[in-house]
């Protein structure tokens, strides 16, 4: 039913129910039972042992998990357990993050207000909120939190705060009219009250609608359900590798195995062979680096004020190529704020610092008598209250009113010291009908006067005078003009204008408010916008720079929209017509007809939350990485749906938190573009230590693969492979993680976000240092078992050293994807120590005789050691500097 386009009795017949005397209880019980309790519906929980096991489903860790099953069959019981703890420790870290995650429904129903007023066999009574059904006749008055959706019939100045449920900063007036509009945005159903919202002005009564999960709260609830979480980036670029992994391994143990039986060794020593080989190609503390740095990030970005609820959203902000963003609040102060004055024929300004400028002249308030007087009004027809928190001024009121009591402190104008001088006798309080609110003030020398605030279209029809360059004028037909003139001047500005004027007062004072509004001598005109916080400006930039584009997506008007997104650079000059859609055009579009305009639009203005959820689907499908900030509830299902979600920690809902995967703790837009430095940085961290670590398997690999196709021994045993992948490459692979950013991180676009893991070059590098530890490791066991057939334990041991040595010196390669040369090898103090505590552990288990029966390992001489540094130095050096190593563009 479109219970905005009926009148007051159409809707109270087709929800059979009467305004007089409301439901009767039984009615109202009838329809409980029929229609459900009014209180949000959760899906199905998933069981935490469900939810735990959930953990093992990525395929990397199942090819672990058969690695260890097959490491217990053959009797190597160290590397069974040591594969499974890694594998445990992974899947305990995901189960404690993904715990966390799903309390979005919570958190609306924390917006259900827990008591109602409703109309019951006849009578006003108050009952859970929960046991509201359609039908019911409900009160609102100022202060109530909204317990279901309604059909406005009786509205005294009903003002309900939306800006949660719509993007708008300003309460919107209810009345109790009929809209005829078929297709109203949710911002303009002002006949309608929504659950959650917050009624700030006035009073009223409604008849419910919509409970529960119908309500449009309720729809919020069931997208946030439905809203797909997808792979991010670095999940997928996982899988892939992990897949890569697989059938390497697989195809490299066939061939080892087949090659050995071909040259005559016996069957189990082959398959043993093959499954060292199978592990060596496995890099099992991959899954575990890559947690560990992307909590190493977490922890520096709470530093830089973001908290992140969910690890892989670290490294997805690295390749977001859009960010849609919320405005009010996120992108402005979420604080109505007088900017320009007009009175007299001039034009003045207010910074946000406090100061006045006339053409760009900073002046003294009290030296213009006008501008003066204009802020005294202001100040003194205004029921809103100043709040200090701090050394911030807070409101406590209407925020329009608010604005005005603001532009008169900074120009050192105080109410309490105002109300000292001026008593307030009556006043007559804001009607939407009059669009007008007055009051009667007695000076200090008792004479009493009229201060009127109100729209400028009524206001001006109501005054004969006006004060111009300080005196008091006729409004004929050419000042009238002026004020026309200074009206749409302002809201071209997108700026809501309030104007001002008074009278004096001789004789009783009127009751009525009809016989004080007229006569008036108009003041002037104050402008005020929710402004853009001053830092967005640079951030935007800055974003732009790095090849991200921002989208601004608001629940506000176009005009208003335009206007902020002029001055944050978001939108150019003249770019309106091909650059903004509204939430009339986006209705009318699918997500596929969305996709061949989106990249174009740069704002998206009067939107709902279903629009939101369409943008961000639209640009997913046309292949971008979205990240979608916001604060309300409205916002909650697209910032789920986004590739990374974010919320602001200060304003924001905890709806939006919820479902959110960052959390910006000052609501800083520009704290977003510290996140995606850092992200970036994350990212080029995780290809550094995946390069180490499979440069360094690719050398275990290939010595073991050469040494069969050769007919040699097994150069390296089992336990000493797993010992270089879980301790020589763990430790170094970690510091990687923790590697400042290179200079230019800022500067390059957004990778695709269906770039390879192994994409410019990578795969290149792994492959030729990989193949040199390789050989130098296998020339090392070589040189030393022929020197010496009788001792193969030794040149074991020598082979060991020299692999562990070059991985060690290699690591330092990796810092950069130009040379070793083009970096400080000592900037990285992290890396420097746990490449010192590698070689150390390397020492102790080839020089401490209780480890050496464990690790198959002997003391090696020194005379060694030089062959050993020699050939280990080989891999790094040999291609530092050569076209092996391009420089990314």
């Amino acid at each position: 039913m479109i219970y905005h386009q009926m009148d007051t009795n159409e809707a109270a017949k087709s929800l059979h129910t009467n305004t007089k005397t409301g439901l009767s209880t039984k009615m109202a019980d009838e329809r409980r039972k029929k229609v459900g309790r009014n209180e949000l519906s959760e899906g199905e929980k998933q069981s935490a042992i469900l939810l735990f096991f959930s953990q093992f489903k990525d395929f990397m860790v199942l090819v672990l998990l058969a690695a260890t099953l097959i490491s217990g069959l053959l009797g190597e019981y160290v590397d069974a357990v040591a594969i499974m703890v890694i594998v445990l420790i992974n899947g305990l870290l995901g189960f404690i993050q993904e715990s966390k995650a799903e309390k979005s429904l919570q958190a609306l129903k924390n917006l259900s207000a827990p008591k109602v007023n409703v109309l019951r066999d006849g009578r006003w009574i108050k009952i859970d909120s929960k046991d509201a059904v359609p039908g019911d006749i409900l009160k609102l008055s100022s202060g109530d939190r909204v317990g279901a959706d309604m059909r406005i019939i009786v509205s005294n100045n009903l003002e309900i705060e939306e800006s949660a449920l719509t993007g708008e900063s300003i309460p919107a007036q209810k009345h109790s009219d009929p809209i005829l509009d078929e297709n109203p945005s949710l911002g303009d159903l002002n006949n309608m009250a929504f659950m959650g919202t917050m009624v700030t002005r006035g009073n009223g009564i409604g008849i419910v609608t919509a409970t529960g999960m119908n309500t449009a709260m309720g729809k919020i609830a069931g997208m946030i359900q439905t809203a797909e979480t997808i792979m991010t980036p670095l999940q997928r670029r996982l899988d892939q590798l992990g897949k890569i992994l697989i059938t390497v391994a697989l195809l490299l143990t066939v061939a080892v195995v087949l090659a050995g039986i071909f040259h005559g060794h016996d069957i189990y020593t082959m398959f043993l062979a093959g499954v060292s080989l199978a592990v060596a190609a496995i890099p099992e503390g991959l899954p575990a680096i890559v947690t560990i740095a992307l909590s190493l990030g977490v922890q520096r970005m709470i530093r830089k004020n973001a908290i992140v609820r969910k690890l892989p959203a670290v490294e997805t902000l690295g390749c977001a190529s859009v960010i849609c963003s919320d405005k009010t609040g996120t992108m402005t102060q979420n604080k109505m704020t007088v900017t320009h004055l007009w009175g007299g024929g001039k034009t003045w300004t207010v910074a946000g610092s406090g100061e006045f400028f006339a053409q760009d002249k900073k002046i003294e308030v009290e030296r213009e008598k006008t501008l003066y007087q204009l802020l005294t009004f202001g100040t003194l027809c205004n029921n809103a209250e100043i709040k200090m928190s701090g050394k911030e001024l807070n409101v406590d009121g209407d925020p329009t009113e608010g604005a005005l009591l603001i532009a008169g402190a900074k120009a050192g104008i105080d109410k309490k010291s105002l109300l000292g001088q001026f008593i307030i006798e009556k006043e007559y309080p804001f009607d939407s009908a009059r669009k007008m609110m007055s009051v009667i003030v007695k000076g200090p020398s008792e004479e009493r006067f009229v201060i009127t605030k109100g729209a400028p279209d009524v206001l001006s029809l109501k005054s004969d005078a006006i004060l111009w360059e300080g005196k008091q004028k006729a409004l004929s037909g050419q000042l009238m003009q002026e004020v026309q003139g200074a009206v749409k001047q302002l809201a071209s500005m997108a700026l809501r204008t309030i104007a001002i004027a008074y009278k004096p007062l001789r004789g009783p004072i009127p009751e009525r408010a009809e016989d004080v509004e007229k006569n008036l001598t108009l003041i002037g005109l104050q402008g005020m916008i929710d402004p853009p916080r001053p830092e967005v400006k640079a951030a935007v930039a800055e974003c732009k720079r790095a090849g991200i584009k921002t989208v601004m997506i608001t629940g506000d008007h176009v005009e208003t929209a335009c206007a902020i997104a002029g001055q944050l650079g978001i939108l150019s000059n003249g770019a309106k017509e091909t650059k903004v859609m509204d939430g009339r055009r986006l209705n009318e579009l699918s997500v596929k007809d969305l996709e061949t305009v989106v990249e174009d639009i740069s704002v998206f203005a009067r939107v709902s939350p279903e629009h939101k959820l369409k943008i961000v689907n639209a640009l997913q499908n046309k292949g971008h990485i979205v990240a979608m900030t916001g604060d309300g509830v409205n916002d909650a299902p697209a910032i789920k749906a986004a590739d990374i979600g974010i919320a602001m920690g200060i304003t924001g809902t905890d709806v939006a938190k919820e479902a959110s995967s960052l959390i910006l703790l000052d609501d800083n837009f520009a704290t977003i573009k510290a996140a995606i430095k850092e992200g970036r940085n994350i990212y080029e961290n995780i290809r550094k230590f995946i390069r180490y670590l499979l440069a360094s398997n690719v050398g275990e690999i290939l010595v073991m693969l050469f040494a069969m196709l050769m007919s040699l021994p097994l150069p390296l045993v089992p336990i000493q492979i797993l010992w270089v992948n879980l301790v020589t490459d763990g430790l170094p692979a970690m510091a990687l993680g923790l590697d400042q950013p290179e200079e230019n991180v800022m500067q390059r676009n957004p990778r695709h976000p269906k770039e390879g893991v192994f994409a410019r070059g990578l795969g290149w590098k792994i492959l030729s240092r990989g193949f040199l530890i390789g050989v130098v490791t296998l020339a090392a066991f070589v040189i030393v078992y022929h020197r010496n057939p009788n001792d193969l334990p030794y040149a074991q041991t020598v082979a060991f050293a020299t692999l562990v040595m070059a991985q060690l010196i290699h690591v330092f390669d990796c810092r950069s994807e130009i040379s070793i040369f083009s970096r400080n090898p000592f900037e990285n103090k992290y890396l420097v120590w746990a490449v010192i505590s590698s070689a150390l552990l390397m020492f102790i288990v080839i020089y401490v005789p209780v480890f050496q029966p464990i690790f198959h390992t002997v003391a090696v001489e020194p005379r060694d050691w030089l062959l050993i540094l020699g050939l280990s130095a080989v891999p790094t050096f040999l291609l530092a500097g050569t076209f092996f190593s391009r420089k990314r563009k």
